[in-house]
């Protein structure tokens, strides 16, 4: 059976299926989805739009950011974001990486272009 534990909190649109476990105190934002057999700590905050699989443990104190997906258990005190979810500051550094990816792959062809422009002048010159 389906349990929700004092104090948790539940915005519209949850899907919670069965078998789930929410802790004492946990807040879960508008349009979460929550698959069966699925264990939720205490003081738990999720975002909106997240999506949890069936049959993991979240521990205690995990905060999800909205619109991230979470495949796998969570250790306590955890902060995820991300789809699929990876630690707070993992993913602020991926983020960077792929904004920013059009201007990396411009350098790596520049330096392929260099590259090859020098290495076929070394040749010739052989």
């Amino acid at each position: 059976s389906t349990i929700l534990r004092k104090g948790v909190k539940l915005d519209n649109q949850i899907q919670i299926a069965h078998n789930v476990e929410i802790g004492e105190h946990t807040v879960i934002a508008a349009q979460t989805g929550i698959a069966g057999s699925t264990k939720i700590g205490r003081r738990c905050l999720i975002g909106g739009q997240v999506g949890i699989v069936g049959h993991i443990t979240i521990g205690d104190n995990v905060k999800i950011q909205a619109q991230s997906g979470k495949g796998r258990n969570v250790k306590s005190n955890e902060v995820l974001q991300g789809s699929p979810a990876l630690s707070y500051s993992d993913y602020n550094k991926s983020y960077v990486y792929f904004k920013n990816l059009p201007k990396i792959l411009n350098r790596i062809d520049e330096l392929e272009k260099n590259y090859s422009e020098q290495y076929k002048n070394e040749t010739e010159n052989h």
